[in-house]
């Protein structure tokens, strides 16, 4: 792997993640749920979890998005 396929790489992965863990918190912020509330209520829980799981979310839409733009870039250059 070059340098500029390992940027693409990580810059992809890190914006998949924290936008995803951005749309999870705002989800969770319309249910009325807050992460950042005193304590471990269930209400904060459920919103840590819905950050969580956008988080991951995100990442595998960056992952599959990155292969299938290389697998495009194979079939183009075939």
């Amino acid at each position: 792997m070059n340098n500029t396929s390992l940027l693409l790489e990580g810059l992809s992965d890190a914006i998949g993640f924290v936008g995803g863990a951005l749309l999870g918190y705002w989800l969770g912020r319309l249910l009325g749920l807050d992460i950042f509330a005193a304590g471990y209520s269930n209400s904060s829980i459920f919103g840590i979890v819905l950050v969580g799981l956008g988080g991951g979310l995100g990442l595998q839409l960056a992952r599959r998005w990155r292969s299938r733009r290389k697998a495009k870039d194979i079939s183009d250059k075939t």
